[in-house]
């Protein structure tokens, strides 16, 4: 791996959010800074705190990080990288909503990466993801922009995640698993590979998914079956733009490429499609293990 599309050395961040996904991305930013300082290298990413638009927060300190104020005060700090951690089972389209709201360039994303999370080096993340402490991307693992992969979460060889899907703890993905736009998928949940998960849908806690789940849709149990539409919220994002999840269409400015083995423009040497970066290269994470002579794991 290079050094390209890496920040600069000691770069400011703020999270966007100051609840659960917030804190823990936050302790995973220290976790990282720990790390390279006992690697004897600055850390790459400096947390200044966090915005939230709520105001009884301001001025108040979560997890000792304090809050700086709304989320409109990403614009007075120009020079800072942000990443977004809002979302929740019951509205998991607010982080794309936010992110639209803000309407900043991908530059100004970082991607965080904790130091126990095992991450392959043909395995790619967008702008603005996350991946929490102990979770495993194995082989040519495709993450598209602020996707969130929560601890001990397993994505396995040629999996895709497209641009804001949310995989909680403990998921476990076979291979060749698509996770359409802004899906969700639940504590414990299990993926059958080669299954795909539609647009905005909501895959429920410990459900063993066996086949193709239709956008816009909630499932549950084991097997899984549909229990329901998805939440209004999630169901706004499909008629909205209902051209992003027709079925083999790209999916915007961060498409993994999931209706081509390997993307729209195939893959350079590291496995990394279009308008990706190789993980662990930008943003908080640690230097690949194999560029430090031990095994991937």
């Amino acid at each position: 791996m290079t050094g390209s599309g890496r920040p600069g050395a000691g770069r400011d961040l703020v999270i966007v959010g100051a609840g659960g996904f917030a804190r823990e991305t936050a302790q995973a930013v220290r976790a990282a800074a720990a790390a390279d300082l006992a690697a004897g290298r600055p850390p790459r990413l400096r947390l200044l705190g966090h915005l939230d638009d709520d105001p009884a927060l301001h001025g108040r300190e979560v997890d000792g990080t304090p809050v700086l104020g709304g989320c409109e005060r990403v614009r007075d700090l120009p020079d800072a990288q942000v990443v977004v951690c809002v979302g929740s089972p019951r509205d998991h389209a607010v982080r794309a909503r936010l992110v639209r709201r803000l309407a900043l360039p991908d530059e100004r994303y970082a991607t965080v990466t904790h130091p126990s999370a095992a991450v392959s080096e043909s395995s790619s993340a967008g702008p603005g993801s996350v991946l929490l402490a102990h979770c495993a991307l194995t082989a040519a693992v495709r993450l598209g922009a602020h996707v969130a992969v929560m601890p001990h979460a397993v994505l396995t060889h040629d999996d895709v995640a497209e641009d804001f899907v949310t995989i909680a703890s403990g998921v476990r993905l076979g291979g060749g698993v698509r996770l359409a736009r802004g899906c969700y998928v639940g504590a414990g949940a299990l993926v059958r590979e080669y299954v795909t998960v539609g647009a905005w849908s909501l895959i429920g806690m410990g459900a063993a998914v066996l086949g193709d789940v239709p956008p816009g849709e909630v499932w549950v149990g084991s097997p899984a079956r549909r229990l329901r539409a998805a939440g209004p919220a999630e169901s706004r994002e499909l008629r909205e733009q209902p051209e992003r999840h027709a079925s083999g269409e790209q999916n915007g400015p961060h498409d993994t490429g999931a209706g081509e083995p390997y993307g729209p423009g195939g893959r350079d040497s590291r496995g990394a499609g279009r308008g990706q970066s190789p993980v662990g290269v930008i943003g908080a994470g640690p230097e690949p293990a194999t560029r430090r002579g031990s095994p991937a794991v």
